[in-house]
């Protein structure tokens, strides 16, 4: 770091750090970040090696920093999120997005676990009804997954549509809440 120029030092010291640790779950490992103000991303996917090359490429301007022993809780929670994914997520988010992305994310958190909503629905809830497409987009940006459970989100007729984190997931997650506490049939 010595070798560092002074203007390097400033400017990587004014950048945000992230920390995350990663785990295995049934459905594949689970990356949790976090920052100051709450974890800001829950990533899955199959290696942890492209799961920390997403983290950097949805949060670019950050220090990211492994650290399973300051996010074991947070882990923890996430994994149980994953197993069970009616199982309330305790840890406070920090949710980034655009304005219109938070209205899509705000109104899929209201999807109750084991129920599903259409685009279209959605789009009609946050008061732009011509915005499907848009809300489909909203949710494939969506880098808090299950928190923001859009994979509770449908296609118009029913059927399962994208999912940033695999429809085998999707299906999964879908069956996991219907089979689970408090569903309805």
């Amino acid at each position: 770091m010595s070798g560092m120029k002074a203007s390097r030092r400033a400017a990587d010291s004014a950048r945000e750090e992230i920390t995350y640790a990663t785990a295995p779950t049934t459905l594949g490992t689970i990356l949790v970040a976090r920052r100051p103000d709450g974890i800001c991303a829950l990533l899955l996917g199959e290696r942890r090696q492209r799961l920390e090359r997403e983290l950097g490429v949805a949060f670019p301007d950050h220090v990211r920093t492994p650290d399973e022993d300051a996010l074991l809780p947070e882990l923890l929670g996430a994994v149980a999120l994953v197993e069970r994914p009616w199982t309330p997520f305790t840890s406070p988010l920090a949710i980034g997005g655009t304005a219109f992305q938070r209205r899509v994310w705000s109104a899929v958190r209201q999807i109750p676990s084991g129920k599903t909503a259409s685009y279209a629905e959605i789009a009609q809830k946050i008061g732009a009804p011509s915005a499907s497409r848009a809300v489909a987009g909203a949710c494939a940006a969506n880098v808090l997954a299950i928190a923001i459970p859009c994979h509770r989100v449908l296609r118009n007729n029913g059927a399962l549509s994208g999912y940033r984190w695999g429809l085998e997931r999707k299906r999964e997650l879908l069956q996991r809440e219907k089979a689970g506490p408090g569903a309805v049939s």
